[in-house]
């Protein structure tokens, strides 16, 4: 591209900034290249990120997997029909194809465990990047808060919120996302202290930037590592909340499938049909077992003592 006859060369202060802008982005490829191969020679990991592609997969195409809606009792004459080549995991005692239930389900525990982590983690975040960067007052505020939340357990105060709420998808990611930013605002909290002495937090300082730019410019993508990999773990907590929360018959109203509620329904059929109890049990772990290997691949990837 040609040059303008009148353009002023750039300052050296424009060609340092040049220069580091072009340094961070090569560092910043260079680390995400060498972890993704890191991850993709894991194994397990790739394992995972199979299984939980595949869970997502189910979720999303379920109408196009299914031969029927996961209420609809079509098959009254087959009741209670274990599982066959026409219903792969058999008929439950409504009528209903077990199938097309477990694969609707998926829609409920999955979308409430991904949803209910990430606005832990939007509640979390800010709370917790401002009590490590501010300190003073607002970091006595922050951690008095989790340590009052903390002492109390998670279920007995989802249970607590769910009976005051009542039951439903919406007030169900309310009471996950009320109990699960405790963790989320710690780790970042603890991630700004471990930055926020750095050399180039000093340098923002001095060029006037304020506590606000810092925290989102450098501090929290300076904790992007381990804020992924915790994103990751909490996930499958939040899908085994929703399963406990079900279980117990204050989460998902039925008939609306999720697979904490069918193990409910299909627990007291368990020495006559066990299928009803099983399939549910058997999605919830691996779910729980795939999300928990790829948090595992996650962060032997991205571990800077690891080359």
């Amino acid at each position: 591209m040609a040059l303008k006859k009148n353009a002023s060369p750039p300052s050296e202060s424009d060609l340092d900034a040049l220069v580091q802008q072009a340094e961070q982005l090569g560092k910043a490829r260079t680390v995400f290249y060498y972890a993704s191969r890191r991850f993709v020679r894991n194994r397990i990991a790739v394992t995972g990120l199979v299984l939980v592609s595949l869970l997502l997969f189910m979720a999303i195409a379920a109408p196009l997997i299914t031969s029927s809606g996961p209420n609809e009792q079509d098959f009254l004459e087959e009741v209670g029909k274990a599982p066959s080549w026409r219903h792969p995991l058999g008929v439950d005692t409504l009528g209903r194809d077990y199938w097309s239930r477990i694969v609707y389900g998926a829609r409920i525990s999955l979308s409430i465990g991904i949803m209910a982590t990430l606005v832990s983690f939007t509640i979390g975040l800010p709370l917790g990047a401002a009590a490590g960067m501010l300190g003073g007052v607002v970091d006595w505020i922050v951690m008095r808060t989790t340590e009052v939340l903390g002492t109390i357990p998670s279920l007995l105060l989802g249970i607590l919120i769910l009976v005051l709420l009542g039951t439903g998808v919406q007030n169900m990611l309310i009471a996950i996302a009320v109990t699960g930013w405790i963790g989320a605002a710690r780790l970042i909290r603890g991630q700004v202290f471990s930055v926020r002495e750095e050399d180039y937090v000093w340098a923002a300082k001095s060029l006037g930037l304020t506590n606000w730019d810092i925290m989102w410019q450098h501090l929290i993508p300076n904790s992007f590592a381990p804020l992924l990999i915790s994103v990751a773990t909490a996930i499958p907590g939040a899908i085994m909340a929703e399963a406990g929360l079900s279980f117990l018959g204050i989460g998902i109203n039925p008939p609306t499938p999720s697979w904490g509620q069918m193990l409910s329904e299909g627990l007291p059929w368990i020495r006559s049909y066990w299928w009803l109890a099983a399939w549910p049990a058997v999605m919830v772990a691996l779910a729980m077992l795939a999300f928990n290997f790829v948090a595992d691949g996650l962060r032997d990837a991205l571990d800077p003592r690891t080359r």
